[in-house]
């Protein structure tokens, strides 16, 4: 089966520990040096409809996705690994 990263984007990242739905897959981390990923990145819920901004994105590494389905990726996701928030612009 082959997936491309616009095909990520469609998938929702379930894990199968507990069911927790983490979202949609936003973005990939990866070693550009083997060419192999590293982690996907989910971007974390809107806060008051975005106005200010999201929570931190949840970062799943690679070895914990378990299987890839039509419309789903399970994860053995056991600890809460987060990314911090990254750096946003001010205006003011």
């Amino acid at each position: 089966m082959e997936c491309t990263l616009k095909d990520l984007r469609y998938k929702e990242v379930i894990s199968v520990t507990d069911g927790t739905r983490f979202g949609y897959v936003g973005d990939l981390e990866v070693d550009v040096d083997s060419g192999q990923i590293r982690s996907l990145i989910i971007p974390g819920p809107a806060r008051f409809f975005g106005l200010f901004g999201h929570q931190e994105d949840v970062v799943i590494a690679w070895d914990e996705v378990r299987r890839f389905g039509q419309d789903i990726i399970l994860v053995d996701k056991t600890g809460q690994k987060n990314r911090p928030e990254r750096e946003k612009l001010r205006l003011w």
